[in-house]
């Protein structure tokens, strides 16, 4: 980002996350201080996650000091237009972000007397503990936008102040500021709690990895190599955008980045084929989005969810190999069928060979992600993986024609600092909403309003927390998005996705005695039939009359353990997927707008059409909430994600009304049928009809589109074009 004043620096747009952000183009000593710090930051991380034992406490409040100073001197508290304008926000900002590292020497130097004397709250620890919850608020304000302080606010303010006048289930009789405080600061629910940890242990360490990876040249050989295999395909440039984006997914994480990374170079390659850059933006905003979902590495949101559930995040990224795949496939699928429908036709000039991109920088590229991988596979943490991964990009790297020495391994570090700033403060400032949440018991409350609005009723419920992520995805990072609805919907979610296994043992008969004698307590009346066969109906009814307080003990005496654990991943990885639609649907659509940018198109129509394409991110879940997808076996898997992918293109198809020829209106009708039954759960017998239905018709109509295919327009794709 060019400068222009010598000391201060400018203020420049920034959309790295979030709203317009300003961030301080700094030039002269305050840059070189920036890069010092980002590079002794990341330092300092690798240091504390590999080789030394801080408790986590320790490491997250270090964690927040030493990305709250960078975030001070990066993102400036406003915009001055003068010198002297600017030089007074770098001093407030200089002194906010010393503020930030005197909060992590205050709980280091002073947690011992502070627990000596039975936590009893002394002037000093009022300052400081207020002081670092103004300070995460501030620094997520300058990082994220209005949206997130205020409902930082919202929360804190309903403990304390006005939760008691809230009638009905909502009431709370409120707790002291001076317990939030504590709470907030010392507890694992506060700011400096588990999901404050997990950045500072996991997801810092996997920014840095990318940082490094990207430094090597892999956005280089992600795009050759992407243009290689699908280059020649019919919509070979939105394929090329599908599958660089899958492939910079597994080492980014989030959508923006992927959008301006990739975007710059495939967007200009789909507009030379003839598409619209409203279509070349919703492409790359599409393909982008599922960069959060792509194994290995899958956002910071997927960290959090291993951490909420206890389970290796490895397994949450194996099981959704599957459906990520599918999801991209989704997305091809509209790329091909805009290009037929179009008549487009793709003559490269110069396609790079396959054999010399593999050679050039496949090593540079999958060795250190295989290292990742395989540490991952042999029990390491994800953390001490992830340094390791970094160890082995350099190594790897003097394989490529990108070899990384001492200034590229600074330059990386200093740029995987600067990368991790929002993420940082998001989620020390998150911890005073889940503080809230968990201290006054909201989760469950949510939980049980979820259940009475949808009746028990599964799909309205899911339907629900997807309108509720798009909700609050207008205003919090996808991240933040999920945490808030995780915490307060997954455990109700997940009891719905149960209901029906725990319906089938009631009307079995075959159900332990203490769930007997809840029922019978609840529901005397039928105490003849309880423990004895009845329809289905008759036993969901004697359900719905077990209270909330007494159906957690139905459910854990008639539903193994293991289903428990699995229906509670499904709850979260629904939610996760859910809450990725904020990048690709408007009104504010962050990653849409980004694309939209570069292709030069209407932002508003670009998110629309990516909203089209993105259909996968709400059909796919349906497999986790209602079939047993989620690593149940690999051949059971496979045949719903064969049938998923059947259902997709029929969907895709009868949409928008063309596959590879066009499709009248009584077939499309068909086809929506046939995408219907493909996705019905636990009915295989009509997913082999719908097979049968559906195979016939798209072979008729790729016998059509064969005979169309003659005289296509010819889009010319540029020989060059590589990553900044």
């Amino acid at each position: 980002m060019a400068a222009t004043e010598p000391a201060t620096g400018t203020v420049a747009a920034d959309r790295e996350g979030g709203a317009g952000l300003l961030t301080r183009g700094a030039a002269g000593p305050l840059r070189w201080i920036i890069q010092g710090l980002g590079v002794a930051v990341a330092l300092a991380h690798i240091y504390l996650n590999t080789l030394a034992t801080p408790s986590e406490l320790h490491l997250a409040a270090f964690h927040f000091g030493a990305f709250g100073l960078l975030c001070a001197l990066v993102y400036p508290a406003w915009h001055a237009r003068t010198e002297g304008g600017r030089r007074a926000a770098l001093a407030l900002d200089a002194v906010l972000g010393l503020l930030a590292v005197g909060c992590f020497l205050y709980l280091i130097l002073g947690e011992t007397a502070f627990y000596a004397r039975a936590s009893q709250f002394l002037p000093i620890d009022w300052v400081m503990t207020s002081v670092a919850a103004l300070l995460a608020i501030e620094f997520t304000r300058r990082t994220t936008g209005n949206t997130i302080p205020i409902i930082i606010v919202l929360f804190f303010t309903y403990v304390t102040v006005w939760g008691r006048y809230v009638p009905g289930m909502l009431t709370f009789p409120g707790l002291s500021v001076e317990t939030m405080l504590f709470r907030g600061f010392y507890t694992d629910d506060g700011m400096l709690g588990n999901v404050a940890q997990i950045g500072a242990r996991d997801i810092v360490m996997f920014i840095l990895f990318g940082a490094f990876l990207m430094r090597s040249g892999a956005g280089d050989f992600i795009i050759d190599f992407a243009r290689a295999i699908a280059g020649r395909l019919a919509g070979g440039p939105g394929f090329v955008a599908v599958i660089g984006s899958a492939l910079f997914g597994t080492i980014s994480g989030s959508a923006v980045a992927n959008v301006v990374s990739t975007g710059v170079v495939t967007i200009p390659l789909m507009k030379r084929a003839g598409y619209s850059p409203r279509f070349a933006g919703a492409v790359e905003a599409t393909a982008s989005t599922g960069g959060q979902i792509m194994p290995p590495v899958m956002g910071a949101g997927a960290f959090v969810m291993a951490s909420y559930l206890q389970i290796d995040y490895l397994y949450i990224a194996a099981v959704s190999v599957m459906p990520a795949m599918l999801y991209f496939l989704s997305v091809g699928f509209y790329v091909r069928i805009e290009a037929k429908k179009h008549n487009l036709s793709l003559v490269d000039e110069n396609p790079p060979p396959l054999f010399k991109v593999v050679k050039d920088g496949a090593i540079s590229f999958f060795a250190p992600i295989a290292v990742l991988v395989g540490m991952l596979i042999a029990g390491y943490s994800p953390a001490y993986a992830a340094g390791f991964g970094i160890v082995a990009v350099i190594v790897a790297s003097w394989a490529s024609p990108k070899k990384i020495g001492p200034l590229g391994i600074l330059d990386a570090l200093a740029t995987g600092s600067k990368n991790m700033i929002l993420t940082a403060v998001l989620l020390v400032a998150i911890g005073i909403v889940i503080n809230a949440v968990t201290t006054t018991g909201l989760g469950n409350t949510f939980s049980l309003m979820i259940n009475h609005w949808a009746g028990n009723n599964l799909l309205i419920a899911l339907i629900l927390i997807a309108i509720a992520s798009l909700v609050l995805g207008m205003g919090l990072p996808v991240t933040a998005a999920y945490i808030v609805l995780a915490t307060l919907s997954a455990p109700a979610l997940a009891d719905l996705i149960l209901r029906q296994d725990i319906v089938a043992a009631i009307a079995s008969g075959q159900i332990a005695d203490s769930v007997k004698a809840v029922l019978m307590l609840v529901a005397p009346d039928q105490m003849g039939a309880i423990g004895q066969p009845m329809d289905s109906a008759a036993a969901a009814a004697l359900l719905d009359r077990v209270p909330a307080e007494m159906k957690r003990m139905v459910i854990d005496q008639t539903v193994l353990p293991q289903a428990v654990a699995a229906a509670m991943l499904a709850a979260h990885l629904v939610i996760f997927w859910l809450s990725q639609d904020s990048n690709v649907t408007p009104p504010v659509c962050l990653a849409a707008f980004a694309a939209a940018a570069i292709a030069k198109g209407p932002p508003m129509a670009t998110g629309f059409t990516a909203w089209r394409l993105a259909k996968g991110i709400y059909i796919v879940p349906l497999l986790f909430a209602y079939t047993p997808y989620l690593g149940n076996s690999f051949w059971i898997d496979l045949e719903l994600s064969i049938y998923c992918a059947l259902a997709l293109y029929a969907f895709a198809a009868a949409w928008e009304g063309y596959g590879e020829a066009p499709i009248p209106w009584p077939l499309r009708i068909v086809l929506a049928g046939c995408f219907l039954g493909l996705l019905w759960p636990n009915e295989r017998v009509l997913h082999l009809v719908s097979c049968a239905v559906l195979i016939p018709i798209l072979a008729w109509n790729f016998r059509a589109g064969r005979r169309l295919s003659g005289g296509g327009r010819a889009g010319t794709v540029p020989s060059g074009g590589s990553l900044p």
